[in-house]
């Protein structure tokens, strides 16, 4: 980072964050280049927020909370509806962002914008449904009820590898449920959490209510973790960061919840059909160059169709397009940094030298990982365990069902496991013995909706996002009672 007075090129537009319903620089003139990983070059420069801007931006969403939370129902509604027109309209303005600032491909990219506006719609259907119950008691006269009320401040932190999807799952449901909301985007796509900032405003959206603060981990991160008056923070990245997080969260006794990494393992038994379960799981892994919570990094194969698989799963591996993300048959475009290809090729190096069998890839150029597929890879080795985020995936043979289930949950992440089988019992007893949080049965392992709870175990997190879940995390539930007649008390 560096200050204004100090950058090389001045003349750059500076990108200013928001604030209360401005944008503003920020008290220091921090700037940081926001690089295109496809290219290399700066694509932005973007103002940092300092601790005081963090202060600033908690105070607001603090003083807006009261009010916001009184705004009836139908116009939250109104608003968040808007929001999701307003993104439809800009469609392709928003994809060009995210393809520049993260290399998402032309066929992630819009998908991505698409999810956008249909979580705003799910969120704003949501504002109606926040429902409490009533139940009898024990004693006469009295009914039992519990009603749902916003928690007040919620701050988000969001990554880098589908920024808008994962910014806008967290931010429609806390506003649809009554909270103002803080957001720290990613240090790779500022950009997009800056977009929404924009969409919000242009949508109504009160004063103070939705907040922007690019920044590092000291300066915004730590702020929003220690200051009381914000109740909830909702974070997805690394295991790393994640544990640090909820250690600190819990000393405060603040909310939390954590959406972490995976190591996802595929399972295909020996009635599958192969041509499927190879395209089933090169999705898995290919899409968005494996930048994926979800990807099925783990491919396991029952031992009668261990072989055939192998071969032809490479076969198709060689087929995928690795280039420009902006070019319609690109499949796999440039990882977010050229570090991360560095991590990748020493994790696949160890693995080699521990006698891991390389099938196909292992090698890259800038930015860009060639597809990987390893075989023979054992638990002794580095990458059976530590999640690559990139284009690698290991193929392993199973003796039966019950091996292929013991090698899936032989994991300390729990997020995601697919199966491709033709045997329904199997299917089925599979979803009740895979220890993730998502069983997806005759599909690949990637797979989000809006509107549904999503989720890990383990070192995946704790807490679930989508639909009536994030309504339930982003809210208090609280008894109330009521006592017709008169009460008979003991003395």
């Amino acid at each position: 980072m560096q200050n204004v007075a100090e950058a090389p090129h001045t003349e750059t537009v500076i990108r200013p964050f928001y604030i209360n319903g401005e944008w503003r620089e920020g008290s220091t003139g921090e700037v940081d280049n926001n690089f295109n990983p496809a290219t290399g070059k700066i694509c932005a420069v973007v103002a940092q927020a300092s601790a005081n801007d963090v202060d600033d931006a908690i105070a607001a969403a603090f003083a807006a909370r009261t009010s916001w939370r009184k705004v009836v129902v139908s116009e939250r509604e109104a608003i968040l509806l808007k929001a999701a027109d307003i993104i439809a309209a800009r469609a392709e303005e928003i994809r060009d962002i995210i393809i520049e600032e993260t290399g998402s491909t032309l066929l992630k990219a819009p998908w991505e914008v698409g999810y956008a506006v249909e979580c705003l719609r799910a969120a704003a259907a949501w504002t109606r449904q926040a429902h409490g119950e009533t139940f009898p008691t024990c004693s006469p006269g009295q009914i039992g009820m519990t009603i749902r009320q916003p928690l007040g401040v919620i701050a988000g932190i969001a990554p880098f590898n589908s920024p808008l999807l994962l910014s806008m799952k967290k931010v429609a449901f806390a506003l649809a449920s009554g909270n103002t909301f803080i957001l720290k985007p990613s240090e790779f796509a500022p950009l997009t959490g800056l977009i929404l900032a924009d969409i919000f405003e242009a949508a109504g959206l009160p004063k103070g209510v939705f907040n922007v603060v690019p920044g590092s981990a000291d300066n915004v991160g730590k702020r929003l973790v220690a200051d009381p008056r914000v109740r909830m923070i909702t974070f997805t990245g690394s295991e790393r960061v994640g544990k640090l997080l909820a250690a600190e969260c819990g000393k405060q006794m603040k909310k939390v919840t954590l959406e972490l990494g995976g190591k996802s393992p595929l399972v295909v038994l020996d009635d599958a059909n192969l041509e499927y379960a190879v395209d089933a799981a090169a999705f898995g892994i290919f899409y968005h160059q494996g930048q994926v919570c979800m990807a099925n990094s783990r491919i396991i194969v029952e031992q009668g169709l261990y072989q055939q698989f192998c071969e032809a799963f490479v076969a198709k591996a060689r087929t995928v397009v690795v280039g420009d993300p902006r070019q319609p048959d690109t499949v796999v475009g440039p990882l977010i940094r050229p570090e991360q290809c560095l991590f990748i090729a020493e994790q696949i190096r160890e693995a080699a030298d521990q006698g891991a069998r390389l099938l196909c890839g292992g090698t890259y150029e800038g930015s860009y990982f060639q597809p990987t597929v390893l075989a023979d890879v054992t638990p002794q080795m580095r990458i059976y365990a530590e999640e690559s985020f990139g284009p690698v995936t290991s193929i392993y043979p199973a003796r039966d069902f019950d091996h292929a289930v013991e090698l899936a949950n032989d994991t300390h992440y729990g997020l995601s496991s697919a199966i491709v089988t033709n045997d329904l019992q199997k299917a089925m007893a599979f979803s009740e013995l895979s220890t993730a949080g998502m069983i997806h049965i005759n599909d690949t392992t990637i797979s989000d909706e809006p509107h549904i709870t999503f989720g890990g175990t383990g070192d995946s997190g704790f807490g679930r996002e989508g639909g009536r879940a994030s309504m339930d995390e982003m809210t208090e539930v609280k008894w109330v009672t009521i006592q017709t007649g008169k009460r008979e008390f003991p003395f």
